[in-house]
């Protein structure tokens, strides 16, 4: 959430930095709450200003033993325009914070301007996308030709958009989760934590899925209670939701930690889109970065967050870059976002397979995640996370990048030793 403070002093500004994410807002309402707001506020301090006086003239009266009707009688003409106006006061405050819950996060000065994904920067690339002498199939037609991967029945069991993986393809799933968990523990300093997979709506607002974004959740509705649970989209929410509230000491910061996962999201408005295989599916797995840092430190770890997703690609040997998103393709809380986009043969294309956010303070002031400095004030944390990896799609890649002309699939190195050091899979 942005701060209000910023847009009753920057309001030009703020307006001028939204509006290169491609939807221009409109602050007339805005600007004609805070002219009232100021106005009754002014006139709050004024009655309260009255109120003081005439207690202490009453004080005063009863002191000389003097008569106090007529003081007492404005007291309470005066309590009654007070709690009017207080009243209006706070009406108008939730009508502030209903604005701001729908407002995006201030893009970064260094993010680059842009309408959509189509401006996007590429950074940097590593490795080279391999050179096939045979025709390279897609993942699905290596998984299904493996008799490993079988849409069918989860259509059956399901519907559209699920997958069931079998034997050694399940197996290569595991031992991926097993490999980025152990990376990120041991090499990268993360702890590793597991959450509930059902969150409530607090949760969800905190790390800003809502209210903008209810229709791409799976929500669940108990028939015994008023409140319902939501499917987590992402590790994000159940894991940033652990310092909601919290006032931290600043020596605890940073926090790291990594996290394993099932995602579910209902892709609201993405028919028709990668609806073949298994790059949008309504449940996914995921390993998920999250770090809680101070504000000055931030930058540092984003790109150290970044980096330590990018490894996981490298060790695999996966030929992938690094994409800065333009303000118009940003998502609704990050201030800045690489995406890294991994090579998949059968599409001839970069697609991605991790996002990596700074969100600055904008979901810790929705969470009031705070810690307290070595002056003693209270300060806003600064929350980042970033995918490491998406599960799923990093197993697409190895399928598509390490085929063999006999449809069988090379297992990467890194791999083979969760694997009881089997070098493929089939053939």
């Amino acid at each position: 959430m942005l701060d209000v403070q910023l847009l009753r002093s920057r309001l030009d500004e703020v307006a001028a930095r939204l509006a290169t994410r491609g939807k221009p807002v409109d602050f007339t309402a805005f600007s004609a709450l805070e002219s009232r707001r100021k106005t009754l506020q002014a006139r709050t301090q004024e009655l309260q200003g009255q109120r003081n006086a005439l207690s202490r003239e009453i004080g005063i009266l009863k002191g000389r033993g003097e008569d106090t009707s007529a003081a007492l009688q404005q007291v309470t003409e005066l309590k009654a325009g007070l709690e009017a106006a207080e009243s209006e006061l706070d009406a108008l405050l939730a009508q502030f914070s209903a604005i701001l819950q729908t407002l995006p996060n201030l893009p970064h000065a260094s993010v680059p301007v842009g309408a959509d994904e189509r401006d996007n920067v590429e950074l940097k690339r590593w490795g080279t996308p391999r050179t096939f002498d045979f025709p390279a199939k897609d993942h699905v037609d290596l998984g299904e030709g493996l008799g490993l991967l079988d849409f069918a029945t989860a259509a059956k069991i399901s519907g559209a958009r699920f997958s069931v993986l079998k034997g050694d393809l399940a197996r290569l799933q595991r031992a991926l989760i097993q490999f980025m968990l152990d990376t990120h523990t041991r090499a990268h300093g993360y702890t590793e934590i597991y959450v509930p997979l059902l969150v409530n709506r607090d949760s969800l607002f905190g790390t800003g899925q809502l209210p903008k974004f209810e229709e791409d959740l799976f929500k669940i509705v108990r028939a015994e209670e008023e409140i319902p649970f939501y499917l987590i989209p992402t590790a994000e929410v159940p894991v940033t939701n652990i310092v909601r509230g919290e006032v931290l000491a600043a020596e605890a910061l940073p926090l790291k930690f990594v996290c394993h996962t099932p995602c579910f999201r209902s892709e609201a408005g993405s028919a028709g889109r990668d609806t073949r295989g298994m790059i949008r599916q309504h449940q996914f797995e995921k390993v998920e970065l999250v770090q809680i840092v101070r504000p000055e430190t931030s930058w540092d770890a984003f790109e150290e967050l970044t980096r330590h997703a990018e490894i996981i690609l490298e060790q695999l040997e996966l030929p992938y870059r690094r994409v800065a998103l333009a303000t118009g393709d940003l998502g609704f809380s990050s201030a800045k976002t690489y995406d890294l986009e991994v090579w998949l043969p059968a599409q001839n294309t970069y697609r991605e397979i991790s996002s990596c956010s700074n969100f600055e303070a904008f979901q810790a002031r929705r969470m009031q995640a705070r810690f307290r400095n070595e002056k003693g004030k209270l300060e806003l944390a600064h929350t980042l996370n970033g995918s490491a990896l998406a599960v799923g799609r990093t197993l697409v890649a190895i399928l598509e990048n390490c085929q063999n002309a006999d449809g069988s699939v090379a297992i990467p190195e890194a791999l083979r030793p969760y694997l009881g050091g089997a070098a493929r899979i089939g053939g």
